[in-house]
């Protein structure tokens, strides 16, 4: 396939300027140029930014997905069947702690296979890949590696941002950009391991329907789309929220259920945003995210904030049957030690060198039973 001339290019940036659609096959075609980097940086940011000032269709990021999946990432084989995953989008006006890889790990816990798809801190102080590297996952391995946790452990994490994973434009674009653009949704969708289960936050209320629709399209088999807010900001969060009522669409194929709750709605009591945004540097990050996991009581709203989140996975796996009994279930496996065992577990799995991975995974347990 030949590329776009500069001119063609432009072309379809002036559509998106009028505030007209792309076809999923222009969409597709339009990523392709993106991904191989046969456009000027400056034509690829004027179409990014002119696609996102005008709205992104369900055709439009379907397509960007697929180019994504076709030419920028890399598929292991041998994966298990029925992977669930959950992640952000980012770009959200609300920062907080790292609760998707949290959440995560409690669904593990309690037998989910989870294909992790993260990248390193962008637009946040510490993102999923630099926790897990942080305490002792190898997070620049093979993505046969990871598949070979997912089966042994429950759980493995693709690097967005490692050429291993994303060999081509991704790392790059996402790398140099700082507004919430179409890739924010297509490029966490494009999971290395194809799950067809999902709990997806998006950070802009309008996306949910939207990204839940394109979900269905691409083969995701059933999930749910959310969007959090904090009550005293008004800013919205890319996961269910502790702070503020949370909008939720549940789709299996293609049908929704759109609904709102509130955390008093889950028996939860509802907490003030500056018990869940990050800490002022890295190292305490990691020491929160460890007592987290542990379930030691310190940080009670990060606690409830990770239950809550992995309730939903807990829920839409089928694990139980309204997501109230999901927010207890994800509590219970924090307060038993079962999710740090499980994160033990994880580091001797997807590990180049195990016994730097789990030297590193105890040091950081040894402080958290000290504390």
């Amino acid at each position: 396939m030949e590329p776009m001339s500069p001119e063609q290019f432009g072309t379809q940036i002036q559509t998106l300027i009028q505030k007209q659609h792309l076809t999923r096959e222009q969409s597709y075609l339009m990523f392709r140029e993106l991904m191989l980097n046969q456009q000027s940086p400056l034509q690829q940011g004027a179409f990014l930014a002119a696609l996102t000032s005008k709205g992104e269709t369900i055709d439009e990021i379907a397509g960007a997905w697929q180019a994504i999946d076709e030419f920028d990432t890399i598929h292991p084989e041998q994966l298990p069947d029925n992977l669930f995953e959950n992640s952000g989008t980012g770009m959200d006006g609300f920062k907080t702690f790292n609760v998707s890889s949290a959440a995560a790990i409690v669904g593990a816990a309690n037998g989910l296979n989870m294909a992790r798809h993260g990248a390193r801190a962008i637009t946040s102080r510490c993102g999923t890949v630099d926790i897990m590297e942080a305490v002792g996952i190898d997070v620049d391995c093979a993505p046969a590696q990871v598949a070979d946790s997912i089966r042994k452990a429950g759980i493995g994490l693709f690097n967005g941002m490692s050429p291993a994973v994303h060999p081509g434009g991704l790392g790059r674009i996402l790398s140099q950009i700082r507004f919430g653009s179409t890739l924010n949704i297509a490029a966490s969708l494009a999971n290395p391991a194809r799950p067809r289960q999902a709990v997806r936050g998006v950070y802009s209320q309008p996306l949910i329907t939207t990204t839940a629709a394109v979900m269905a399209q691409i083969g995701y088999q059933q999930g749910m789309v959310v969007h959090g807010s904090d009550q005293t900001s008004g800013l919205g969060m890319d996961e269910l929220s502790v702070c503020g009522s949370s909008t939720i669409c549940r789709f299996q194929g293609e049908q929704q259920e759109q609904f709102t709750i509130a955390p008093e709605d889950l028996g939860l009591v509802r907490r003030r945003g500056d018990e869940i945004v990050p800490c002022n540097s890295r190292e305490e990050e990691i020491r929160r995210f460890m007592q987290v996991i542990a379930g030691t009581g310190r940080f009670s709203a990060c606690e409830e904030f990770v239950s809550l989140n992995a309730g939903a996975l807990l829920w839409t796996a089928g694990k139980v049957t309204d997501l109230k009994q999901g927010v207890t279930m994800a509590q219970e496996t924090l307060a038993s030690g079962a999710a740090l065992n499980k994160l033990q577990h994880w580091v001797a799995c997807q590990s180049s060198h195990v016994e730097v991975g789990l030297q590193r995974f105890e040091r950081l347990k040894k402080g958290v039973c000290n504390a």
